[in-house]
């Protein structure tokens, strides 16, 4: 690999905006750990700047080796991607432990120690970039325990980019709305979620003509190109932003 080629790990690589991020690392030259729990062949359908790595996220174990193991392969670390999450409704007085466990869990542990391992070994001009949500930033009904992960991970990116700033490295998040993916589907399907038991085709495009300013809702690829944007030389002057790809649901 040349000097200038960098390698990148993006966690939940493998299926719905995490394989956007993926894809769109891979078409910039980039070198890419694909780092979750199934193999879902997207590494060896890239070819060889492309390798899956399995790790569950609520692991911290889990992170270090990924970390590891892009070392192994190229000698270096220049992004991680915190991209895996899970989402999910649920009304107050059904949240239990194990639910609250494994959303903070996957959406907040696994990024506080996904930035600790990839930290601990990068060098000056690498960078973070956390994949949040608009739940980050406001909550909605039937969605603290989201909500709650969701701000927690802003409030990590804010705090590590003064942390990890005099260093040279920059921290920075993507905070998407909607984003129709396999995973989102399932979720909207529940009871207690938005839709509240209309077709959820309907409930989104009813949502996008009402709440976004471009009346659609964003693309995986849309995601995964602010995130190629926030880890390039041209964002050199931007960390600890919280930045929203919603298609104008949340005007800041």
């Amino acid at each position: 690999m040349s000097e200038s080629t960098r390698t990148v790990i993006v966690t939940g690589g493998s299926k719905g905006i995490g394989e956007a991020i993926s894809r769109a690392f891979h078409a910039n030259n980039d070198y890419v750990v694909l780092a979750s729990r199934s193999d879902c062949g997207l590494a060896a359908q890239l070819g060889e700047r492309a390798r899956f790595v399995r790790c569950d996220v609520r692991r911290p174990a889990d992170l270090r080796a990924a970390v590891e193991a892009a070392f192994a392969w190229t000698g270096r670390l220049d992004v991680l991607v915190n991209n895996a999450g899970y989402s999910a409704w649920r009304s107050l007085s059904l949240v239990d432990e194990g639910f609250w466990d494994e959303m903070l869990e996957t959406n907040l542990k696994g990024v506080f120690f996904g930035c600790q391992a990839a930290a601990a070994h990068m060098k000056q001009g690498s960078c973070i970039v956390n994949v949040s949500s608009i739940a980050g930033k406001r909550g909605s009904a039937n969605n603290s325990v989201y909500c709650a992960s969701k701000f927690g991970v802003n409030g990590i990116t804010q705090a590590l980019a003064k942390e990890l700033g005099p260093r040279g490295l920059r921290v920075n998040a993507v905070c998407p709305v909607y984003v129709q993916t396999e995973g989102l589907i399932q979720a909207l399907d529940k009871p207690d979620a938005p839709p509240l038991g209309q077709d959820t085709a309907t409930y989104l495009k009813s949502f996008a003509a009402s709440q976004a300013a471009l009346g659609r809702l964003p693309l995986g690829e849309e995601i995964a190109q602010v995130c190629l944007f926030l880890a390039s030389p041209a964002a050199s002057a931007i960390t600890g932003q919280c930045l929203n790809v919603d298609c104008g649901v949340m005007p800041q």
